[in-house]
C-alpha cells in the first residue's frame, strides 16, 4: 500500500460518519449541493456546538471557478504552478440565539499559490484578509485519492493568524493574545449514488497555538467542523473537468421588470398576493451560461446566471443594487406551443436593504441580512410558435418570480432570519 493510501486510510478513519460526497475526477465542472454544518463553539458558553443549513455551488472553468463557500479567479498557471484571487465565506461560531444581533460571519477575500508535485498532490500558500485588513495565511498539502465510487481530498495545515485577528476574533475585543500559527486535518468526500445523485460532506480539526488557546474567552485548544449532505453533479463519466465557452452558442440574456409584493411565496402561487403600497420595482438583467443538457436522465437544460439588478428608488427607499449567482433548470414541454418552466437557486447580495424586506424584518425583530439565499421561478411561452413566426422561436416572454429568503433561521450565512422578499416580474429571455 502507498504512503497516499495510508495517509487517506488513517483520515478516513478520523472522518469516517461524513464519507458521503460525488465524483470520478478531481473537481467537476459544475454541481448544486446542501447540507448541515456542525461546528464546535469555542468560546465559554452553555452551548457547545451550533448547525448550519448551508447550500453550495460548483463551477469550473477557465478563467473562474465556485467551490462550495468559495469563488475565485485563476490569475496564471501551468502543469507545476498557479495562482488565484478568491474569496472565502468564514463562519463565525457563536450560539444561534446570537447571530443574528452580531453576524460577524463573512467573505473574507484571498490570494493563493499552488504548486502541484504531481498529478494528484498539491501544495498552498495561503493569505487572507478580512475587510479591515486583519490577515491571516495557510500552508497545506492536500492531493487526491479514489476508491471505487469514493472520492477524497485529505489535507493537512499549518495555520497563521494575526495578532490583529486574533484580538478581534477570539479575544472578542477584550483580550490580546498576539498572532499564533496553530494547525489542522481535514477531509473533504464524496460518493457516487447514482446518475447525479452524490453524498458529500467533510470534517476538519483545528488546533490553536501558542497564547490563543489560553485566552479567558476560549474553552478549548481544539475544534471540530463537519459537513453531511447530498448533491447534483455530472455523472462520472461525463466529467471533464473545467467548462469551455470557445463559442457563446446556447447562452442567453434575460431582461426583467417587476414590483415588489408583502405576500410570502405561497401566497404568491396561490394567487392571493397584495400590491405594494408604494410600487417599489427592480429592473434585473441575467446571463445564463449553458452547462448541460439533461439531469438525471430527464431533459433538463442547467444555466450558470449571474445578475445584476437595479431596486429602484422611491418615496420610501434610495436607489440601491443587488448581484445575484445562481443555478437554474428549465423543462421544455408542448401544450399546445412550447412553454418552459424554471426554477433556479443561489445568493444574493444587496447593496442597501430594501424597503419591503427592510419592514418585514422589522415586523418580525431581526436585523437585516445584505446576503440572502437566492430562488428563481419561471414560467415562459416561446413568442415563435405563440406568434407563428419562426425568426422569434429563440425569445420567450414570461413571469418570474425573484425570491430572496433565509432557509427559516438554520443558516448563520443569511443572518439567522425567518423571511425576506418577493418580486413579480415580466421576463424577455433570448438565446442565441
Amino acid at each position: 500500500m502507498s504512503l497516499r493510501s495510508v495517509i487517506a486510510a488513517a483520515l478516513v478513519a478520523l472522518s469516517w460518519p461524513i464519507l458521503a460526497a460525488p465524483g470520478a475526477e478531481q473537481r467537476p465542472e459544475w454541481g448544486i449541493a446542501i447540507g448541515a454544518r456542525y461546528a464546535d463553539i469555542p468560546f465559554q458558553t452553555d452551548v457547545d456546538q451550533v448547525m448550519d443549513i448551508t447550500p453550495l455551488m460548483y463551477f469550473n472553468s477557465e478563467h473562474f471557478y465556485i467551490h462550495g463557500l468559495e469563488a475565485g479567479f485563476h490569475l496564471w498557471g501551468n502543469e507545476r504552478h498557479q495562482t488565484a484571487l478568491f474569496s472565502r465565506f468564514r463562519f463565525f461560531d457563536i450560539p444561534a440565539d446570537y447571530q443574528n444581533e452580531y453576524q460577524e460571519d463573512s467573505f473574507d477575500t484571498g490570494w493563493r499559490y499552488r504548486y502541484l508535485p504531481g498529478q494528484d498532490d498539491y501544495f498552498d500558500v495561503e493569505l487572507l484578509s478580512d475587510g479591515n485588513g486583519r490577515s491571516y495565511g495557510h500552508f497545506r498539502y492536500g492531493f487526491y485519492h479514489q476508491e471505487g465510487k469514493l472520492e477524497l481530498w485529505p489535507e493537512l495545515s499549518l495555520d497563521w493568524r494575526s495578532s490583529s485577528f486574533n484580538d478581534k476574533y477570539y479575544g472578542l475585543g477584550l483580550y490580546e493574545s498576539g498572532g499564533d500559527i496553530g494547525g489542522s486535518v481535514g477531509m473533504e468526500a464524496r460518493y457516487h449514488i447514482a446518475s447525479n445523485l452524490y453524498l458529500m460532506g467533510n470534517a476538519k480539526i483545528s488546533a490553536f497555538g501558542g497564547p490563543l488557546g489560553d485566552l479567558p474567552t476560549l474553552d478549548s485548544r481544539y475544534n471540530i467542523e463537519t459537513f453531511f449532505g447530498f448533491g447534483f453533479f455530472p455523472e462520472p463519466s461525463k466529467r471533464g473537468g473545467r467548462v469551455s465557452y470557445d463559442s457563446l452558442e446556447g447562452h442567453y440574456v434575460r431582461v426583467a421588470h417587476g414590483y415588489a409584493t408583502e405576500s410570502n411565496m405561497g401566497d404568491i402561487f396561490g394567487g392571493s398576493w397584495v400590491k405594494d403600497p408604494f410600487e417599489n420595482q427592480l429592473t434585473s438583467v441575467f446571463w445564463g451560461f449553458p452547462l448541460t443538457q439533461e439531469l438525471f436522465g430527464l431533459p433538463l437544460d442547467i444555466y450558470l446566471t449571474p445578475g445584476a439588478i437595479v431596486h429602484h428608488s422611491s418615496e420610501v427607499q434610495d436607489q440601491t443594487f443587488e448581484g445575484v449567482l445562481a443555478l437554474k433548470a428549465y423543462y421544455t414541454f408542448t401544450w399546445p406551443i412550447r412553454w418552459r418552466f424554471g426554477a433556479g437557486e443561489g445568493l444574493s447580495y444587496v447593496k442597501d436593504i430594501t424597503h419591503i424586506e427592510q419592514i418585514e424584518m422589522d415586523r418580525k425583530g431581526y436585523r437585516p441580512s445584505k446576503l440572502m439565499n437566492y430562488v428563481d421561478i419561471s414560467l415562459d411561452v416561446n413568442m415563435g410558435d405563440l406568434l407563428g413566426w419562426s425568426k422569434l422561436d429563440n425569445l420567450w416572454l414570461g413571469y418570474s418570480l425573484h425570491h430572496r429568503s433565509s432557509i427559516f433561521e438554520t443558516s448563520s450565512q443569511f443572518g439567522r432570519i425567518k423571511g425576506g422578499s418577493n418580486y413579480n416580474t415580466i421576463a424577455l429571455q433570448w438565446h442565441f
